[in-house]
């Protein structure tokens, strides 16, 4: 499956709550999302296992994979496409040992350091971040702005997707700093229309590229 990183959607339950987990993904997608992550680090691994599996179902056919947040066993029981981890979560060797050479394995990047120290041939793409504070993650990492966001991207070897309070109208910022695309959580999850949300980003993407 093609790796495509220019909109991702990280889901939020709480924010999903009235619109509807499957239902924000499914209209995210339509609305031109390119890759979705299933995170919500209040679920049960039973839970977010049953997540998984709905929303799978959801992306059926539509070619943009599923990554599941940290939980290694519901990557795998869920036949996700794939596994994102942060400097504290799964180790990336295990992800990869289990889920085996196709799965898409991201790793969440703050610091030159944690790049230098990342193990580049077993990742598909890193996670670079927060840009900005965000009320979406309360325990993140200092914020490094769009300056540190270029920095981090032009050292990487990898993709990279920009994350941490980004919104539409700051599609072409991260452009221009070099990452492949930007991660989301706010700006469309809890959205009155998440379609229209998604939409939104393709906008201020192509006016970048024009």
């Amino acid at each position: 499956m093609a790796l495509n990183l220019s909109l991702y959607l990280v889901t939020d339950a709480g924010l999903c709550r009235e619109a509807g987990l499957e239902q924000t993904v499914e209209a995210a997608v339509q609305g031109g999302a390119t890759i979705v992550q299933l995170r919500d680090k209040h679920a049960s691994d039973e839970q977010m296992l049953a997540q998984a599996k709905r929303l799978k179902a959801v992306l059926a056919g539509s070619g943009v994979p599923l990554i599941i947040n940290d939980r290694l066993q519901v990557a795998l029981e869920s036949q996700a496409d794939g596994l994102h981890v942060g400097q504290s979560d799964a180790a990336v060797q295990e992800a990869r040992r289990v889920l085996g050479e196709q799965a898409i394995i991201g790793l969440s990047i703050n610091t030159l350091a944690q790049l230098q120290a990342a193990p580049v041939e077993l990742l598909d793409y890193v996670g670079i971040g927060p840009v900005f504070a965000t009320v979406s993650k309360q325990d993140h990492a200092q914020p490094i702005g769009f300056g540190g966001l270029a920095s981090l991207a032009k050292a990487c070897p990898l993709p990279s997707v920009a994350i941490g309070g980004l919104k539409a109208e700051h599609a072409i910022s991260v452009q221009r700093a070099g990452a492949n695309g930007l991660a989301v959580i706010s700006a469309i999850c809890g959205q009155p229309d998440p379609y229209q949300a998604a939409r939104a980003f393709q906008v201020f993407q192509a006016a970048s590229a024009s």
